[in-house]
């Protein structure tokens, strides 16, 4: 008994002094980033030094006698001079006020529909929708200019039959024209976004609805259009950006479209595309889109603070 306790004596400090050591709960795990470093490593490569870079050269001037000089923010302020600049912000902006409400408005609409279960061949309806998505918008481009011709296209086979004179190439509804290449595009990409939202709502909430009575209307009005809004902020905020990013089609319908009727600052990436690689004013250029970088970044901000402010009533 005596040698017992002598050897519990000695151990129990012992064991008291291990318990008592200093454990170090701030230690650096870097197992996560064994796993994001390669997205990581791309990220950096593609996307933050190329803005690093395009910020750079936006305060140099290449000049034909003394070469490239340092010149500040000249070239800033000769962009807020600039009519031309504001004159594609102007129409960019015409577009996505009046595009993006009829885009999200008809994705909405058909996220409902498809949410009801009273369609017929749902899951025919959801891919052929998302259908225009998954292709190019080159192609998609090319395939309605050709139907806009108002001489060889449908237009055209329309007017032959008709003796109508309908042009949805002529300048005055050419914007139009495109945000209805943009609006079918996108359209099946966003009403997937708002049906995977419908999707989460418990179906406890309909079955109360129907035992209180309330009519389809109403189910929609208090129960499924407050779940769309935090992916009404989503769409919003993505196709803010997608149409202050609008080149493509515009572009590509540049050939098409007879006349001067889409010039070399339509959109804002159209001026500087051509402003870099046609008017060899890469600086220029990289000043403009940093400009519409921070425009764009601050139009976002401001729906999302909206959408906050909302959720949180």
């Amino acid at each position: 008994m005596t040698q017992a306790a002598a050897t519990a004596a000695v151990t129990a400090p012992a064991q008291q002094s291990a318990n008592d050591a200093p454990v170090n709960k701030h230690k650096a795990d870097w197992r996560g980033w064994k796993f994001m470093w390669p997205f990581a490593a791309v990220f950096i490569f593609v996307f933050i030094i190329p803005i690093l870079y395009a910020i750079y050269i936006s305060f140099f001037q290449k000049r034909m006698i003394g070469g490239t000089k340092f010149v500040g923010f000249a070239n800033y302020i000769r962009l807020f001079h600039d009519q031309q600049f504001w004159s594609a912000v102007g129409r960019v902006a015409l577009f996505t006020v009046i595009q993006v409400p009829i885009m999200l408005f008809l994705a909405a609409a058909m996220a409902l529909a498809l949410d009801s279960m009273k369609l017929h061949g749902t899951k025919f309806f959801r891919i052929s929708t998302f259908l225009p998505y998954a292709v190019p918008a080159v192609v998609s481009t090319l395939i309605w200019g050709f139907m806009y011709g108002a001489k060889y296209g449908l237009v055209g086979s329309f007017n032959s039959t008709f003796g109508t004179h309908l042009d949805l190439l002529a300048p005055n509804v050419l914007l139009a024209s495109i945000g209805n290449v943009v609006t079918w595009e996108f359209t099946g990409y966003n009403m997937l976004i708002f049906y995977s939202s419908l999707s989460t709502i418990p179906h406890a909430l309909y079955e109360a609805a129907s035992i209180d009575g309330a009519s389809e209307w109403q189910t929609i009005k208090s129960i499924k259009l407050p779940e769309l809004k935090s992916s009404l902020a989503i769409t919003v905020i993505f196709s803010i950006i997608g149409s202050f990013q609008l080149f493509n089609e515009p572009s590509i319908m540049q050939n098409m479209v007879p006349g001067n009727a889409i010039n070399t600052y339509y959109t804002p990436n159209m001026y500087a595309y051509n402003l870099s690689f046609a008017g060899g004013q890469s600086n220029y250029a990289a000043a403009l889109a940093i400009t519409m970088a921070v425009i764009t970044m601050v139009i976002a901000y401001v729906v999302q603070l909206k959408s906050m402010k909302e959720q949180m009533k």
